[in-house]
């Protein structure tokens, strides 16, 4: 029997959740500390299987464990991760990693933040391992849960409330639909083969009529893609964005979204594939306006948490329309999309918390000349920018090339409309970068802005060093993403 790493990278940050809250409240740096070393814990471990499925390329799913955990409705304890899960749980060990570093001036209840923010994450680990249904429909609840709290209690006073429950709202209402849509396909296998099961790779061999297929595969996607932050469903994304604390932040935009649109890409288009081959019209055209408008709209923002959020909202449309694509090189750009994206979400993030830290604000024209007090902020910023900007040698190039192929493959007119966000996005970074990071600084503030600590540094070093080394060698993750995508290839009959 091999070691179940899988459920030692789920459970400890559960684990350690509670744990935490045993601790009395004085003890912070005790708290911090035990925060911080269970987060390397998790990244050495994710880290690790990522190394095992990259020198170890395999169609099938590695690391399996399973457990018949209610065999009499067909619940399993089921995991194991493949080429496009394994990049997405090293992306929560990193930004997992990541958030606590940033996270380590919390002194309002750190206890209780580290312990939901530890919740969330093995919601999260949970998710992009497992390989029964009803166990992902539960570590989706856990993910989406600890959220509202961490919004609405350490989050921005002016709109905390507001968006808590706008995101929470959203997010429960498409996991409803996506859940019936699961049940609906419980119920047909068993009236079909008369096994109850909820194990996903026995749902894929179920042979659902094309009827079937075509009913139900709009409430699967959509209300998984609620969570990846689809149009007309996305605007809960950006408030979410601007209210949450700066660790929350990096999580909601690195790595939440990213569940929406790996459970629509696993439930979904996996489940489901005729149905997905019908309607990938609509999920194509509702993409293109994400990737168009969520630029346009983040170009006219003045306060930068509202830039990266509707920024979000553009490149997250990119990965919809690479799976629109059902082709090899959109969804395989796809997939790279949600790495590069998680890392240069989590980096804009932890610049702009730092930032609003020191100034006490994100309006970008009461900024100006943070190059000069926050020098290692200015140059993540700037790497972040070029990130966003898709330029050659950074990893948005590696992950949007591909889907803009896949996307001319389906029509040449959609990848050019699609290509003007390329320019609009280099229009917004370029001009929040030269306005809150050059020129003067204001009056205000001057001599008010006090360096970052060297945990910062590490946090804001690990981010950039990843997207360049991604960048500069493709190789490190692209082929892995590729075996993943040939199983989903496999399962749209060779689409």
């Amino acid at each position: 029997m091999q070691f179940p790493i899988l459920s030692l990278i789920v459970f400890a940050p559960l684990v350690i959740s509670v744990l935490m809250l045993t601790y009395k409240p004085e003890r912070k740096t005790e708290i911090r500390v035990t925060a911080l070393a269970a987060a390397v814990f998790d990244l050495v471990l994710s880290a690790w299987v990522y190394y095992q499925v990259y020198v170890h390329p395999s169609l099938t799913y590695q690391f399996i464990e399973k457990y018949n955990w209610l065999p009499a409705l067909g619940i399993s304890y089921h995991v194991g991760v493949d080429g496009m899960s394994a990049p997405l749980v090293l992306l929560t060990g990193i930004v997992m990693f990541t958030g606590v570093l940033i996270s380590w001036g919390v002194d309002d209840r750190p206890r209780e933040f580290f312990a939901f923010l530890f919740l969330l994450a093995g919601g999260v680990f949970g998710v992009f391992v497992s390989l029964d249904l009803f166990m992902l429909f539960f570590f989706y609840e856990i993910a989406v849960f600890p959220m509202y709290l961490l919004i609405a209690i350490w989050g921005w006073k002016v709109t905390r409330e507001y968006a808590a429950m706008k995101l929470t709202l959203y997010l429960f209402i498409g996991s409803v639909f996506a859940l019936i849509g699961g049940l609906a396909m419980y119920f047909t296998n068993y009236q079909m083969h008369g096994v109850l099961t909820f194990d996903m790779l026995e749902l894929e061999k179920a042979g659902f009529s094309s009827s079937f297929q075509y009913l139900w595969f709009m409430p699967v996607f959509m209300g998984f893609a609620i969570l990846g932050g689809i149009f007309p469903f996305h605007n809960w994304s950006p408030d979410g964005h601007v209210a949450a604390p700066t660790a929350v932040s990096m999580f909601h935009a690195g790595v939440l979204m990213k569940l929406g649109a790996f459970a629509a890409l696993r439930v979904g288009i996996m489940l489901l594939p005729e149905g997905a081959k019908s309607w990938a019209w609509l999920i194509f055209g509702l993409a293109m306006v994400n990737v168009v408008y969520g630029a346009f709209i983040a170009m006219i923002q003045t306060d930068l948490k509202y830039v990266i959020g509707f920024s979000s909202v553009s490149h997250m449309g990119l990965v919809s329309l690479g799976f629109a694509t059902l082709t090899r090189e959109g969804m395989t750009g796809a997939g790279m999309q949600m790495f590069s994206h998680g890392v240069m979400t989590a980096l804009f993030f932890a610049a702009v918390g730092m930032v609003y830290d020191r100034a006490h604000t994100r309006q970008i024209p009461e900024l100006g000349g943070m190059v000069k007090p926050l020098p290692w902020v200015a140059i993540a910023f700037v790497i972040g920018g070029l990130v966003s900007m898709g330029m050659p040698g950074f990893s948005g190039f590696v992950a949007e090339f591909p889907i803009f192929m896949g996307v001319w493959q389906k029509s040449g007119v959609a990848a050019i409309i699609a290509s003007i966000s390329i320019v609009i996005t280099a229009a917004y970074v370029l001009l929040a970068i030269r306005r809150a990071f050059f020129g003067e600084v204001p009056a205000q503030l001057e001599g008010h802005i006090h360096p970052i600590s060297p945990l910062d540094k590490v946090a804001l070093v690990t981010l950039c060093t990843i997207m360049i080394a991604i960048g500069l060698f493709p190789n490190l993750m692209v082929p892995m993403v590729s075996q993943g995508v040939q199983n989903v290839l496999n399962l749209l009959g060779g689409a």
